[in-house]
C-alpha cells in the first residue's frame, strides 16, 4: 500500500478546468483529489537538494514555506533580447519569504528562454527579453504552494499546492515543484527547470498538451510527463538542437 501511495503522490492525475476560463492553462503533472498531497502550513524540506538552489542559513537548499504573504519581489534590470522571432517581453517576480532570490531565479529563466538552439526561440517564430519596467506580455512567478493555489484558482485552474500553470499572463512556478522535481527527473535539476518553464510558457504561445511519439524518443516538452514516459526518455526543450520540432499525437 505504501508503495501504491508514492506512485499516485509523485506521478498520477488530472487537473480540473472551469468551463468558463478558456483562457487558462496548467501543466499536465497536476494531481487529483485522491492523490494531492495535503502538506502543512509549517515549512518543509527535502533529503534531495536541487543543485541550483541555495541555502539561506541554516536551512537546506530545498527548505520552503507552505504559505507566504502574496507579495513579491522584483528581479533587476533585463536582458537583451532572445531570438529573431515575433518579440515578448516579460518580468520576473519571486514570492516574499523564499530562501530564492528574485535575481538569482531570473537568471535561471534567463538561460532556459536564451537557449536559441533548443528553446523556444529556435524555430524562429518567437524571441523573448526580460524587463523591470513597462508593458509586459507574460510574468515568470516562483511562489509558494498556497500561493500558486490561489493565484491559479482565479483562472479557475486546481493545482493542488503541488503543480505549476499557466494563466492569463501569468507563468506560476510553484517552489515545492521547481525544488523537489519529479521521479522522473531526479537529480536533474537543471533540465527538470527547462521542461517547466518551455512547457508553460508553451501554453503562452498557444500550445496543447501531446503524448510520446513513440519508444525511445525524446519526451515533447508539451507533453504531460508527469503522467508517466510512455516509452519516451525525459526532456525538457521544445527543440532538439538542430531545428526540429519535438512534438507527438495531440491529446
Amino acid at each position: 500500500m505504501a508503495l501504491v501511495l508514492v506512485a499516485l503522490l509523485a506521478g498520477t492525475g488530472y487537473l480540473l478546468h472551469r468551463q468558463n476560463a478558456p483562457a487558462a492553462r496548467a501543466t499536465g503533472d497536476a494531481l487529483s483529489p485522491s492523490a494531492r498531497p495535503r502538506a502543512s502550513t509549517a515549512a518543509v524540506t527535502s533529503t534531495s537538494p536541487s543543485p541550483r538552489a541555495k541555502a539561506s542559513g541554516s536551512r537546506p537548499a530545498t527548505w520552503f514555506p507552505q504559505h507566504g504573504p502574496g507579495t513579491f519581489a522584483s528581479a533587476h534590470g533585463g536582458t537583451a533580447r532572445f531570438g529573431t522571432g515575433r518579440l515578448l517581453r516579460y518580468d520576473v517576480k519571486v514570492e516574499q519569504g523564499l530562501a530564492q532570490t528574485a535575481d538569482g531565479f531570473a537568471a535561471q529563466v534567463d538561460a532556459i528562454l536564451d537557449d536559441t538552439h533548443r528553446g523556444w526561440a529556435a524555430g524562429g517564430l518567437w524571441s523573448f527579453q526580460r524587463v523591470s519596467s513597462g508593458p509586459v506580455d507574460f510574468t515568470v512567478y516562483l511562489v509558494t504552494p498556497d500561493t500558486t493555489d490561489r493565484m491559479c484558482a482565479k483562472y479557475g485552474l486546481d493545482t493542488g499546492g503541488w503543480v505549476n500553470c499557466s494563466a492569463g499572463k501569468q507563468v506560476v512556478m510553484n517552489v515545492k515543484r521547481w525544488l523537489l522535481l519529479t521521479q522522473y527527473y531526479t537529480g536533474q535539476a537543471d533540465e527538470y527547470h527547462a521542461l517547466a518553464i518551455n512547457h508553460e510558457v508553451g501554453h503562452r504561445l498557444g500550445h496543447g498538451h501531446v503524448t510520446c511519439p513513440g519508444a525511445g524518443r525524446p519526451a515533447p516538452v508539451m507533453m504531460q510527463q508527469i503522467k508517466g514516459m510512455h516509452g519516451c526518455v525525459p526532456n525538457g526543450w521544445p527543440y532538439d538542437g538542430k531545428g526540429h520540432y519535438l512534438t507527438g499525437p495531440a491529446v
